[in-house]
């Protein structure tokens, strides 16, 4: 009986911390403008300073992929995937400057639980600092009935020696 007793109130506990992280979460995935504010706001900081990255990971669905695309060794564009911990890992290792990432503009479709937001973005190195790259960042969701999901974001820099068209930007 106590065995039966223990394992009812650990389960109990993980539903407690689940329920708790949705609540702490739950205004960033109401909406389209919503988890893509979060998204932009939770990669953004000075060098060295923690990031979110339990937020990060809330925003996503399960087998979501982020998709940086990329020049190889002999210049041929190519893209990777990555899932949100393997991002989280990249980032941490990577990024020794600081980072803040924003949007400029953005068209959004959608289609029942289909939504499509083709988001134009600027990177610096501090918040308020010259802009380093800009491009476009395509991002898929998948909308319940509770909330929503980013299910993958591939994304393309002008650093790739693409210039954004002035309907990207307007």
């Amino acid at each position: 009986m106590k065995r039966i007793l223990l394992i009812l109130l650990m389960g109990l506990g993980t539903s407690l911390v689940q329920a708790q992280s949705n609540e702490k979460y739950a205004k960033d995935v109401s909406s389209v403008d919503n988890i893509i504010a979060a998204l932009y706001n939770v990669i953004c900081g000075a060098p060295g300073e923690a990031r979110d990255w339990e937020r990060f990971k809330y925003l996503f669905g399960k087998d979501a992929k982020l998709i940086p695309t990329s020049k190889n060794t002999e210049a041929k564009f190519v893209y990777r995937t990555m899932t949100p911990e393997e991002y989280i890992t990249m980032f941490s290792t990577r990024i020794k400057t600081g980072f803040f990432e924003k949007e400029l503009k953005r068209e959004t479709v959608s289609f029942g639980t289909v939504y499509h937001a083709f988001s134009t973005y600027e990177a610096r190195e501090t918040e308020n600092g010259p802009s380093t790259n800009r491009g476009i960042n395509s991002i898929q969701l998948f909308k319940d009935q509770d909330r929503f999901y980013i299910v993958n974001i591939f994304w393309c820099a002008e650093s790739m020696g693409f210039t954004l068209p002035a309907s990207a930007l307007k």
